[in-house]
């Protein structure tokens, strides 16, 4: 036998004894909601959130459209997106 045949042979009977393979998945709660108004998703970095400077946030969607007045906002992936394709065609900062 060669490296290779040993090798799977020694991986197989390794997952015959671990038990099932798969783990279900437990629905994720998360702990910070989103800083844009009537979002109600999670912005936790865990599933995708960001946070952004509170000028930048107001460029989007407005001091109406946050519900949080501090230096930086969280939002989530879905919101990030959005204000990534509105901010796609400006200039960036450094130039």
């Amino acid at each position: 036998m060669g490296f290779k045949a040993n090798a799977r042979k020694k991986r197989n009977t390794a997952s015959a004894t671990a038990g099932p393979g798969k783990k279900e998945d437990e629905e994720y709660v998360g702990e910070i909601k989103c800083d844009v108004a009537g979002c109600e998703n999670w912005s936790d970095k865990k599933v995708g959130g960001r946070k952004l400077a509170f000028d930048r946030a107001v460029d989007v969607w407005g001091e109406s459209g946050l519900t949080k007045d501090s230096k930086r906002v969280t939002i989530c992936k879905s919101c990030y997106r959005s204000w990534k394709k509105a901010k796609k065609d400006e200039p960036t900062e450094w130039t």
